[in-house]
């Protein structure tokens, strides 16, 4: 099967399509690492709403993409930035969106953790830090009320207001002294979001993480683990190796997992990605490979999927959304390729060409008949 694809030059390339799909069911035991994938969510594309407006979601579909992820053995890592959560995704969307996926696991809804954070409260009419408390607070207590778990996001808010790295310990104590469950805590670096540079009061990693560290000593019997999505495997290593007893270090770092989440003679990450949801079924088999003390058959799964990832969270890596949608269309589990706030328009043609060679190299086409249609469709669309 081949597929004819534009080239800046002007001419065309023809490219053999290899359309060997994995061949991946559930897992029949457990992973030896906890692994969340960050959902994202499928966009009503016939809603009468401008993309500026209130964001329209296919529930049906989106509920379906959880089943998918629970069933390949992930927990999920609900309403976050991989579903556009400040980006397209306000507080009030989130919380709907976070009680309708509970709802939709039963029994397996403890194995979703959501993001709680102050987005309600915008970054410019924030005036203390009472003022983020309280929006942290009303979140936090909304979402138990749905006997949700937690994970404490970075706040735009807080980076406004905060004159010091004391500022941030005394926020993040009140607010962990009010969670039911051990919480997950999220270090989201400026390169997904650049409102979040100089979060934990400085621009330095080794301060910064100094800080970090202190909050997590002075509430460590609420702290499940903190996830580090600064894209420095160094940077994750050495903070993981300064962790108390019993804190997991949750990799967010979407170009070096695979060693990471493999760990080394210190210790390894448990991981919490966007990325997950773009290659689920080589991250499911690669994971149970691993449990299984099959190393091999984990790098043979994994390291395919190295090149894509670093492809679909390329700077600017706030857009790498556009990506991991992209894909769940061409897999099927969506019937369109349209997006909260347009946002299928802020990547560039070249990139989706490039994502199809990669997942087709990755075995990552489930269908690749229907990849190649979907895909002509799109170059069609493009004038190509």
């Amino acid at each position: 099967m081949k597929i004819k694809f534009p080239q800046a030059s002007g001419a065309s390339e023809m490219y053999l399509v290899q359309g060997e799909p994995l061949a991946i069911g559930k897992p029949r035991g457990e992973f030896n690492r906890v692994t969340f994938a960050a959902a994202h969510v499928v966009a009503d594309a016939f809603t009468g709403s401008d993309p500026s407006g209130s964001p329209a979601i296919d529930w049906d579909k989106t509920l379906a993409y959880r089943t998918y992820l629970l069933d390949l053995g992930f927990g999920i890592a609900e309403a976050m930035d991989t579903s556009q959560r400040g980006m397209g995704l306000d507080w009030a969307k989130a919380f709907e969106l976070i009680g309708h996926s509970l709802k939709s696991a039963g029994k397996r809804s403890s194995q979703i953790y959501s993001g709680c954070g102050t987005d309600q409260l915008p970054a410019s009419e924030a005036r203390s830090l009472d003022d983020v408390i309280r929006a942290y607070l009303e979140q936090l207590h909304a979402i138990q009320k749905l006997d949700g778990r937690i994970i404490l996001m970075a706040s735009r808010a807080l980076v406004k207001v905060a004159r010091s790295p004391d500022d941030y310990l005394k926020v993040y104590a009140r607010v962990l002294a009010e969670a039911d469950h051990p919480v997950i805590l999220h270090w989201l670096g400026e390169m997904f979001d650049p409102s979040l540079k100089g979060y934990w009061g400085s621009g330095a990693f080794e301060p910064a993480m100094e800080t970090c560290l202190a909050a997590i000593d002075a509430s460590v019997s609420k702290v499940d683990g903190i996830k580090v999505s600064l894209l420095d495997d160094q940077k994750e290593i050495a903070m993981r190796r300064r962790l108390p007893v019993g804190i997991k270090m949750y990799t967010g770092d979407d170009f070096n997992y695979p060693d990471l989440i493999a760990g080394d003679d210190q210790g390894y990450s448990h991981a919490l990605l966007g990325i997950f949801d773009a290659i689920a079924p080589a991250a499911s088999g690669a994971l149970s490979a691993l449990a299984k003390g099959n190393m091999k058959k984990y790098t043979k799964l994994m390291a395919p999927t190295v090149p894509l990832s670093r492809l679909i969270f390329r700077a600017p890596t706030q857009y790498y959304k556009t990506g991991i949608v992209f894909l769940a269309w061409l897999n099927g589990h969506q019937n369109h390729f349209v997006m909260i706030s347009g946002a299928q328009a802020m990547r560039p043609l070249p990139y989706f060409i490039d994502i199809f060679k990669l997942a087709d190299q990755a075995g990552l086409l489930a269908d690749p008949d229907l990849a190649v249609k979907r895909m002509k469709k799109l170059l069609t669309l493009y004038g190509a």
